[in-house]
């Protein structure tokens, strides 16, 4: 049933899911990351400001949509960044994000982003 499903799947549909995979799984925890660390670091004016969220959000997609365009023109300077398996046609939604949580690479970001943003939260609540 995956593979009649994914033979049926249109190169939009396709390409906007890789385009959304890399926004949510490669692009957003980079600039939630980095807007943490601000408020870390105690600029005040994040604080209650709703358009943090807009920056993140328009940040990660203006990011993953440089890294779809660029990365499989130079494969070097955007290979944390740009995935192919994210755009393989034959693979369903679940198969890609599958397909890149098994490598090593992938799981050593997961594993990074895990712990950064585990330390920052404790110094935040610990620090007011």
């Amino acid at each position: 049933m995956a593979a009649f499903a994914a033979a049926r799947k249109s190169r939009l549909h396709n390409a906007l899911e890789g385009l959304a995979l890399t926004a949510t799984l490669q692009s957003f925890p980079t600039f939630a990351a980095a807007t943490f660390l601000l408020k870390l670091v105690g600029n005040h004016d994040l604080v209650g400001d709703p358009g943090v969220a807009v920056f993140v959000a328009v940040a990660s997609m203006l990011h993953a949509m440089l890294a779809v365009t660029l990365g499989p023109s130079f494969p070097a300077v955007f290979k944390t960044v740009y995935e192919p398996k994210f755009f393989e046609a034959h693979l369903s939604l679940s198969d890609k994000i599958t397909a890149w949580r098994t490598q090593p690479a992938a799981s050593l970001q997961l594993m990074t982003i895990v712990l950064l943003l585990s330390v920052m939260a404790v110094v935040t609540a610990s620090v007011g």
